[in-house]
């Protein structure tokens, strides 16, 4: 029974003790985060490259309409060559947005790479057409859906060198292309690196 209890007050001790140790969990201002930069990709490096590439397309004046409407874009493959699970809307959702608050794009979710991102738009079309239930003068008519005018492409890469023996650098490459559907044609195309250096230690993927 001693051992017992002895075993018992031992392991209390170590629970105390790592718990101790453990890192809190606080909340991130990602406005204003000035935690340490990381080898891999973070919301920080998504945010940057987006708000470059929105910059530097809106400055282009490829989306300036001599009519003042709007464009209307569909996103195309945006491929992911990193070694890292990157979910690649973290960079167009931000891109998207951005334009859209511009004012000079409308983003179509009826048409995509992979298929519709909004399948609804179609959906409602072929289930409320011809249906008694639902007055007929409010489902959308053949021929009402847009055309997308321009296609957002691009990629993101990743290159690790080694500096010496304690030191690495990791670069990543984030790449876009605007093409008018039309013609074929890319109007704007940029890129930004995001570079980071660091232990061999860490890990970049």
């Amino acid at each position: 029974m001693r051992r017992t209890i002895q075993w018992t007050v031992v392991l209390l001790t170590l629970g105390v003790i790592f718990s101790g140790c453990e890192t809190k969990t606080t909340n991130i201002d990602i406005d204003n985060d000035k935690g340490e930069a990381v080898m891999a990709l973070d919301y920080r490096d998504f945010q940057g490259a987006a708000t470059d590439m929105i910059e530097s397309l809106l400055a282009s004046g490829a989306v300036d309409k001599k009519d003042g409407t709007r464009y209307v874009l569909v996103v195309s493959r945006i491929i992911n060559d990193t070694m890292q699970h990157v979910d690649t809307d973290q960079l167009v959702k931000k891109i998207r947005v951005g334009l859209l608050q511009s004012g000079k794009v409308v983003v179509t979710t009826a048409v995509g790479i992979d298929g519709a991102e909004d399948k609804m738009s179609m959906k409602t079309r072929e289930e409320l057409r011809g249906n008694v239930e639902f007055d007929q003068k409010t489902v959308a008519g053949k021929g009402s859906m847009v055309a997308p005018d321009l296609s957002l492409s691009g990629k993101i890469l990743q290159r690790n060198i080694r500096v010496d023996k304690k030191t690495q650098r990791v670069e990543y490459y984030f790449q876009m292309s605007l093409t008018d559907i039309k013609t074929g044609l890319a109007y704007w195309e940029d890129e930004r690196i995001v570079a980071k250096r660091g232990s061999n230690k860490s890990v970049a993927w």
